[in-house]
């Protein structure tokens, strides 16, 4: 439980991540504390920071997990070997893989990770050309992949400076051909607000950086956005915006024990 509120910042995604429900996750904290007789998270209306006490028993769960994963790993596939190249967005690759290719690797040693990162549309072309083996992105046209999950887009802002205030509403979106920027276009366009494009960027941490500067607001995947930032509501004058359809999509060349056992994982975790 510790974990899971520490990685994702907020009880409820916590309590998504281990199939629980929030008001569960709160209570086993709750009783944690009560048994230490000290703090492991302090509580705002935003967000959810670990104390250093929380960070101490945090890396002792780390550890015990991946001790878990490798004791699993060493008696069900000792003789697992092998190479999976996997794609995935900025978006996703700094939310939604760490955990899972974290815990396959500890499981799964003899196995080698290779990661590239790019937008989901240029993702596409590589599973076609067996480039990748898989890929988790948002489901792109001419792609069939397993459904995972559907990821709610929310409003990034500052929250030194209130830019969504302003109009036209300065933006900042991934590149053309990105299933976020084509919601929030939409949304806006339904709702007659006038924007300017502030700044236009394949790159995440590009979008995050301009948000935190207060030169504009985002649409961006709620599991990317960083606890330090206002996720903003429609009653800030905003349009609500679609949810990203989140798939697994496999190549042709994908038929091995490594890539089956990889796509197994993230089925599991992260379908919550």
């Amino acid at each position: 439980m510790v974990v899971a509120v520490a990685d994702t910042g907020s009880f409820v995604r916590g309590a998504e991540f281990v199939h629980r429900s929030p008001s569960a996750v709160s209570m086993q904290i709750k009783a944690l504390e009560d048994a230490l007789e000290k703090p492991l998270f302090v509580r705002s209306t935003r967000n959810v920071a670990i104390t250093t006490e929380g960070k101490t028993l945090l890396d002792y769960g780390r550890r015990m997990l991946a001790m878990r994963e490798e004791a699993w790993a060493s008696v069900v596939r000792p003789e697992m070997k092998g190479r999976v190249t996997i794609g995935v967005p900025d978006d996703y690759a700094s939310s939604l893989l760490p955990r899972v290719l974290g815990k396959f690797a500890v499981a799964h040693p003899r196995v080698e990770i290779r990661v590239i990162g790019l937008p989901s549309s240029a993702l596409a072309p590589l599973l076609k050309d067996n480039t990748l083996d898989l890929a988790c992105m948002t489901k792109t046209k001419g792609i069939a992949g397993e459904f995972i999950r559907f990821e709610p887009m929310v409003w990034a802002g500052s929250p030194t400076r209130s830019v969504w205030q302003e109009r036209p509403l300065p933006i900042a979106v991934f590149a053309d051909g990105s299933t976020a920027r084509a919601h929030a276009i939409s949304a806006l366009q339904r709702e007659n607000i006038k924007y300017r494009m502030s700044y236009e960027s394949p790159s995440l941490l590009g979008l995050i950086s301009m948000v935190e500067a207060g030169l504009a607001i985002a649409p961006l995947a709620k599991c990317s956005v960083p606890g330090h930032l206002v996720q903003l509501a429609q009653n800030e004058g905003l349009p609500a915006l679609s949810e990203l359809e989140v798939i697994l999509a496999r190549s042709a060349r994908s038929g091995r024990p490594p890539c089956d056992f990889l796509a197994e994982q993230i089925l599991a975790e992260l379908r919550g």
